[in-house]
């Protein structure tokens, strides 16, 4: 039972998050140098432009940051941290965690704690997993490994819920569902990340879409879950590389300032909004 005395959830809660995967994901590949830049310029460019439109509109943010991109830049994590943002993990080297074994998991998801505690003397209480990418597994050993929320599913959309452990499907014998543990998850879909939008294939061309588009459609978002789901939560999913050019940045920039017009609408870092949600659940 929730605490009767909690203060209730705002009307709506905006989440803005940042993968801050930088160069990780490419060293583990080889990436070209061209694509390398590519991933650099969220360090160089895209992170600061995000901690000053955070800074000048007042607004606390979740960072999912690959344990590569701590050791490359520990700079960013300091300014994240000085900013007054939560840190949480994704990954090392930007992982496929469906294409790893157990042992191999639980090693990352171990040495990603390890790090982020050095940073910021605590254990980080998130989970994001890159590429959204998981094991039948991968939650049990989240859970395990200590941390509160994974932000991979998408069996909701704007209410937080507990995961499952140890769901079976099988065409021959039928599916059964596992008891609900620990772990709490904080849904995400394809539509509401930056990068299926605006980032281009391998021959460098589609997905360069207007920022207009992508504006009408998590504003849209917005409003339904305003109008429908009053207490719960949107998360956006973003990284530095990608909505850090300009004219993504102005197009967030109008997205902020459309939420803020609506009454009740507040934003907040992922772990606080759970701590409210679970002092009432």
């Amino acid at each position: 039972m929730g605490d009767p005395e909690a203060a209730p959830l705002p009307r709506l809660t905006v989440a803005l998050t940042f993968d801050h995967d930088s160069l990780s994901d490419g060293i583990r590949r080889g990436d070209s140098l061209v694509k390398l830049s590519h991933a650099e310029f969220g360090h160089r460019v895209g992170v600061p432009r995000i901690l000053e439109l955070l800074a000048r509109e007042g607004i606390p943010a979740s960072w999912f940051v690959p344990g590569a991109t701590l050791d490359l830049y520990p700079e960013d994590a300091e300014a994240i941290l000085a900013a007054g943002h939560e840190l949480a993990s994704h990954g090392w080297y930007h992982e496929d965690f469906a294409e790893l074994s157990p042992d191999e998991q639980r090693g990352i998801l171990d040495r990603s704690v390890a790090a982020v505690r050095r940073i910021t003397g605590a254990a980080p209480r998130g989970f994001r997993a890159p590429y959204w990418a998981l094991g039948s597994e991968t939650l049990g050993l989240v859970e395990d490994a200590g941390y509160d929320y994974d932000s991979s599913l998408q069996a909701d959309d704007y209410r937080v819920y507990r995961v499952r452990r140890g769901d079976r499907h099988s065409m021959t014998e039928g599916s059964t569902f596992g008891p609900e543990g620990r772990l709490l998850e904080v849904p995400g879909y394809w539509a509401m990340d930056d990068w299926p939008y605006f980032e281009p294939g391998d021959a460098g061309r589609d997905g360069l879409s207007a920022p207009s588009r992508v504006l009408e459609i998590w504003t849209a978002e917005l409003r339904y879950a305003y109008a429908h789901a009053p207490g719960g939560l949107v998360t956006i999913t973003m990284h530095p590389e990608c909505i850090g050019r300009g004219h993504r940045m102005a197009m967030l920039e109008q997205l902020i300032a459309e939420a803020k017009s609506l009454e009740g609408v507040a934003f907040d870092r992922l772990d606080r909004y759970l701590d409210r949600w679970s002092a009432i659940a």
